[in-house]
């Protein structure tokens, strides 16, 4: 499958701000089950009301695994990886963007989320 077919699956909004970067079909030998699992990095945007003078792009937090919905039967798991921005004067001053299409301490996607209710 290639990544513009993987796009038509996921939420419009996640695409707005993260890049497809590897994407698989795995199975658990346990349950004798395959699932997907895509792999998606923050694009390179500072959070609004921020500047490029003031912060510097630090790299990534841990990924985290959101579960989103099935694709033909088969469980789909997002790993975000988000982005870190640094203060360039206050090196202890890191900021990262919300987002609100990530269902908190859930592990769903909102409209995952908003379905199952």
């Amino acid at each position: 499958m290639g990544s513009e077919l993987i796009e038509l699956f996921l939420p419009e909004a996640l695409l707005e701000h993260f890049t497809i970067t590897a994407y698989r079909e795995l199975g658990d030998i346990k349950t004798k089950t395959m699932f997907y699992e895509i792999d998606l990095e923050e694009i390179n945007n500072l959070p609004r009301g921020y500047s490029r003078e003031d912060y510097e792009s630090k790299g990534f937090s841990s990924s985290s695994r959101v579960q989103d919905f099935p694709i033909r039967g088969k469980a789909l798991y997002l790993n975000i990886k988000r982005r870190r921005w640094r203060s360039k004067t206050n090196k202890k001053d890191v900021i990262k963007n919300d987002f609100s299409f990530i269902v908190r301490g859930a592990k769903l996607t909102q409209e995952l989320s908003d379905f199952l209710k």
